[in-house]
């Protein structure tokens, strides 16, 4: 096994337990692991990464559950245009696009080069919200759809899910708070499971029926991620995971930057 291969198993554990300790952002670092570690294309890596970040939201969706932070039917209103937009992408938009998109004199600018410079700029928001304080976004009210809103939001959340690989929360959970009402813990309980229904909705109705998937390497990914997340939810016992998030945050920032130096530059 090659060393960049054991650094990228490692990268699984440490995804998971990021997500076990902060509740979430690990699963952002797939698509980079996936792409600079295990030399995965870009149409495989954001495909394989969907189905990391589904089913690691599954995970975190369900212990919200159990919790009663999730509110099942804005999850439906919200995640069924998102699950539209996901899969819609996924499945036609993403396999049509060419491998150059257009050339200027001596340079190309690639499929590649687009969906990894689109993730790496909504890296920057989403590394924001982690470092951003947090603020008292709290609704007492009764929980009301603003349905055209909700509509374009899931529809669009879906259709960037589908091109990045990345679940969105940070556009998901002010969304659900704003458009619909929900109080903040809900509103991340319930953006896990948008999350996971439409990221493994657009891989099996997207990636897994337009291209080859190699299932055994995704089974040992995803199931190291597992444990990390268990790993990652026990040392939140002992560890303050709000003192991680911020140092996260920026070490999602430096990954953007990478990404940028990789793809634009190198």
């Amino acid at each position: 096994m090659e060393v960049l291969h054991i650094l990228g198993y490692i990268s699984a554990l440490i995804i998971g337990i990021s997500l076990g300790l902060i509740g979430g952002g690990g699963s952002i670092l797939a698509v980079p692991v996936l792409a600079y570690l295990f030399s995965i294309n870009e149409k495989a890596a954001t495909a394989y990464s969907l189905f990391i970040v589904g089913a690691s939201a599954l995970i975190g969706g369900y212990k919200q559950h159990l919790k009663g932070y999730v509110d099942w039917r804005t999850a439906i209103v919200f995640g069924i245009p998102a699950i539209i937009g996901v899969t819609l992408v996924r499945h036609y938009v993403v396999p049509a696009m060419p491998d150059v998109l257009f050339e200027i004199d001596n340079f190309q600018f690639t499929r590649r080069m687009a969906m990894f410079g689109l993730f790496a700029i909504l890296m920057i928001p989403a590394a924001y919200s982690m470092l951003k304080r947090e603020k008292c976004m709290e609704n007492t009210g009764k929980v009301a759809y603003n349905y055209p809103l909700i509509l374009v939001e899931g529809l669009l959340v879906g259709s960037i899910t589908g091109l990045i690989g990345a679940g969105g929360g940070f556009l998901i959970i002010p969304a659900l708070v704003i458009l619909a009402n929900v109080k903040m813990k809900v509103a991340v309980g319930t953006s896990l499971i948008i999350i996971a229904i439409k990221s493994l909705m657009g891989f099996f109705l997207g990636d897994a029926m337009t291209m080859d998937i190699d299932w055994q390497f995704l089974a040992i990914f995803t199931s190291i991620s597992f444990v990390g997340i268990f790993i990652g939810s026990y040392l939140s016992n002992f560890i303050d995971g709000s003192k991680l998030k911020k140092g996260f945050g920026y070490f999602i920032l430096i990954m953007a930057v990478f990404i940028f130096y990789m793809e634009f530059f190198k």
